[in-house]
């Protein structure tokens, strides 16, 4: 069974320890372009983090045919820990007939992480200024077709699942109805299971983690893909103000767990889950791809 929940580093002395210190970590973000990623990392990071203009990168990458990878790293208070925050965007991603060439800058850029961490490792003296890049997690936008995964979704988590802890979105999710919406996660996951392909599952240990933890677990893989929703908006209602997408026939409040899973996916990403998809990147999905690199370079010796 891969790593317990992150759940159970809560203790004192840890949380002191990286109060002071401060904890870094480094989110990508993938999916077409006009799927709303944008909007969801200033959602996420409650400021503008990726203005508009950056979307003119998206259109050259497009026409260029190939995908833009840009790191931007935003310092965040969250709960009193000080947290250094990288999101790598993908603009480009997805608009072209063949994206392969895309899938391979993506997985390039993950596996360059890992051999920095490796050459440092290898030094007699190692530098003690150097930064950590590893991608811990990979946010995947899907398209809320309404159907099931597309060709370019399945190989695209396929190829990537094996080197990063890939979570399913479902993009724009309010633009579905909530019973398509439920039906559109259930074929979602019903071919993450049927291609096999590995994702964050919110894995845990029944014998070694404590009941709070399984039950948690078992609650957010219950909603995997995630269904977001993300507006920089915000309007007053009953007297407190909301960020939220207006529409006619009402408001869709982005903070609001009865409305998408927005919030949910926010506390376990930047809290509840950050340890633990930090320790699978390094002791499993940093240490599989070291073990095959390693053994490769033997062999070849």
């Amino acid at each position: 069974m891969v790593q317990s929940s992150g759940a159970s580093y809560k203790s004192g002395g840890v949380r002191r320890k990286a109060a002071k210190k401060g904890l870094v970590f480094t989110l990508m973000i993938v999916g077409s372009s006009g799927s709303g990623k944008s909007t969801f990392i200033n959602t996420l990071c409650e400021s503008p983090v990726i203005l508009r203009k950056d979307h003119v990168d998206a259109e050259r990458a497009a026409s260029t045919k190939t995908v833009s990878i840009t790191p931007t790293t935003i310092e965040m208070d969250e709960d009193g820990l000080k947290l250094s925050l990288t999101v790598v965007d993908t603009p480009g991603f997805g608009d072209n007939i063949n994206n392969e060439p895309a899938f391979e800058s993506i997985l390039n850029y993950i596996e360059h992480q890992y051999e920095e961490i490796l050459s440092q490792e290898s030094r007699i003296k190692r530098n003690p200024r150097f930064q950590d890049n590893r991608v811990h997690v990979l946010l995947y936008f899907i398209q809320p077709t309404g159907h099931s995964l597309r060709e370019m979704d399945i190989e695209f988590m396929r190829q990537l699942g094996p080197r990063v802890n890939v979570i399913p979105v479902v993009a724009k999710s309010d633009s579905m109805t909530p019973q398509e919406l439920n039906a559109f996660k259930k074929r979602v996951m019903e071919d993450i299971s049927h291609y096999k392909i590995p994702i964050y599952d919110f894995p845990y240990d029944e014998e070694e983690d404590d009941e709070e933890t399984v039950e948690e677990n078992n609650e957010l893989r219950a909603l995997l893909p995630f269904a977001v929703v993300g507006s920089e908006d915000e309007i007053e209602i009953g007297g407190r103000r909301v960020r939220c997408r207006q529409y006619p026939w009402g408001v869709v409040e982005v903070d609001n767990s009865k409305h998408c899973d927005f919030s949910k996916l926010r506390y376990m990403l930047l809290s509840s889950h950050l340890h633990d998809v930090k320790d699978i990147t390094h002791d499993v999905l940093y240490e599989t791809w070291r073990t095959e690199k390693l053994s490769k370079e033997g062999h070849h010796e």
